[in-house]
């Protein structure tokens, strides 16, 4: 069985606001009676994509506990790579492979930069179908980025989802070791589909999406902030529990 928490949309941004809803989920993760195997954070870290903000980041993020990272449209890659990554600065896809518990989740980069909406571009198509085939038959796979690749029935997130979806779908029919699908960007817990598997979107840590029948505002400020636990057992059916830490 893997447990692994997630936490999407941090928007870190050098205000007290943003730092003290990022510790909190982190101080909440960091003493749960038994600890989860991994942390995703599916994208948005910074808010501006500034040095400080990421380096304030890999403050708030460092835990007893892997910490697996992907960008979103309002990261920029050059200074994510150095401070989260330890890596030289670079402009190119940030895609990752991780081996948690028996499992390898692949860390995706969506992001167009200078764009909201999100590609798998043909790069990061490679990189993914590369890595799914070097992998020991029967490992099973976890992909996340930010973007979702379907509408989730609000004009703000749907506007700018993730492109050429087709493209997924059919790596998805490629590999049927892929459980699931898990993405965030969209501010709000929610559960779909895509091509056949489950589709999870963490809500985000910043503020939450009222939907269009909660009210005329979109960015609920007050809900508190929130995380999913992804739960991927023996036999690859992942279950979902979205919580808020107040």
């Amino acid at each position: 069985m893997l447990l692994l928490a997630q936490i999407s949309d941090l928007h870190l941004d050098g205000s007290e606001r943003a730092t003290e809803r990022a510790n909190r989920v982190m101080n909440h993760l960091r003493a749960l009676p038994t600890p989860v195997d991994a942390v995703l954070v599916t994208g948005d870290i910074a808010d501006h994509g500034t040095p400080a903000e990421y380096e304030e980041a890999a403050r708030i993020l460092s835990a007893p506990f892997p910490v697996l990272t992907c960008p979103g449209n309002h990261d920029i890659r050059s200074p994510y790579r150095t401070a989260l990554l330890g890596e030289p600065a670079s402009d190119a896809p940030v895609n990752q492979l991780h081996h948690i518990a028996g499992t390898a989740i692949l860390m995706c980069d969506s992001t167009i930069p200078g764009q909201d909406d999100g590609l798998l571009s043909a790069e990061t198509l490679s990189w993914l179908t590369t890595t799914l085939d070097g992998l020991p038959q029967g490992t099973p796979a976890l992909i996340a980025f930010h973007q979702p690749p379907v509408d989730l029935h609000h004009p703000l997130p749907d506007a700018s989802r993730l492109g050429q979806p087709e493209d997924l779908a059919a790596l998805l029919a490629a590999y049927p070791q892929i459980a699931a699908v898990i993405t965030g960007h969209a501010h709000t817990a929610a559960a779909s589909s895509f091509a056949g598997r489950p589709l999870l979107v963490g809500p985000a840590v910043t503020w939450t999406l009222r939907l269009p029948w909660e009210g005329d505002h979109p960015a609920d400020r007050e809900q508190p902030p929130g995380l999913a636990f992804h739960i991927l057992d023996d036999d690859l059916r992942l279950t979902t529990h979205y919580r808020v830490v107040l």
